[in-house]
């Protein structure tokens, strides 16, 4: 039970502490801030955060079921 209590602590502990991130390449950056529009550089943004985040959350729920099944037998 203490490893459960410790690993939701440290889940929240970084699901807290996560800031604003950006992704863009400076190219990309000065492009889209050139512009008048900043809301079309915040969508750019999200959207290669959110692209580089899925493959790690996949991989993630892979190694998980792996440990589950190995824990298992």
């Amino acid at each position: 039970m203490p490893n459960r209590i410790k690993s939701i602590f440290f889940f929240g502990f970084f699901i807290v502490c996560i800031s604003d991130v950006s992704a863009q390449c400076a190219m990309c950056r000065a492009v889209l801030e050139s512009g008048s529009d900043t809301s079309a550089a915040e969508g750019i943004n999200n959207g290669i955060v959110y692209l580089m985040a899925i493959p790690y959350v996949l991989v993630g729920v892979v190694f998980y079921a792996v440990y589950k099944k190995l824990r298992s037998s």
